[in-house]
C-alpha cells in the first residue's frame, strides 16, 4: 500500500532527485567549484558560488536528528493527523526534513543516529519512493 502524500516539488533538479530515490539512492547536487552540497536541489547554478557545474553525489544516508515535532493541525487533507516530522542533519552536512519510520517522536532524543530508508508513496503526479529515516 502506498502512503498518500502532499505533492512533491517537480521540475529541473527536483526530477533528478526523485529519479535517484526511485533507485533507493539519496543523492544531492555538489558544486564542482566550491564543493557545496545544494539542498533543496537547484535548477542551474550553485546557491553558494553561482557556478554551473553540479554533479549528483551519492550520500551515506546516515545522519542525526536535531529537531522534531508532531503536527496536530490538518494542513494536508490526505495526510492523517497527528503526524511526526524530524529534521535530520546528514553526515555530509545538509539538513533534511523528513518523517521517522518505525519509531515515533516520543522515542527521539537529540542527536539520535538515523539511517535513510524509502517508503512507497503517491501524490497527484503518481507513485514515488519517499526518503524517510529509521533507527539503525
Amino acid at each position: 500500500m502506498r502512503d498518500r502524500r502532499p505533492n512533491r516539488v517537480r521540475g529541473p533538479g527536483h526530477d533528478e532527485f526523485w529519479s535517484y530515490t526511485a533507485r533507493g539512492e539519496l543523492r544531492l547536487q555538489r558544486c564542482k567549484e566550491c564543493q557545496h552540497l545544494n539542498w533543496p536541489a537547484v535548477p542551474e547554478a550553485c546557491e553558494r558560488c553561482g557556478a554551473t557545474h553540479l554533479v549528483w553525489e551519492r550520500l551515506s544516508g546516515r545522519g542525526t536528528v536535531i529537531s522534531w515535532c508532531t503536527f496536530y493541525q490538518q494542513y494536508y487533507p490526505d495526510v492523517a493527523i497527528p503526524y511526526d516530522t524530524i529534521v535530520v542533519q546528514l553526515e555530509e552536512g545538509p539538513l533534511f526534513i523528513s518523517n521517522p519510520e518505525g519509531f515515533t517522536n516520543n522515542q527521539v532524543t537529540y542527536e539520535v543516529p538515523v539511517l535513510v530508508t524509502y517508503i512507497d508513496a503517491e501524490d497527484d503526479a503518481g507513485q514515488f519512493r519517499l526518503p524517510v529515516f529509521q533507527l539503525p
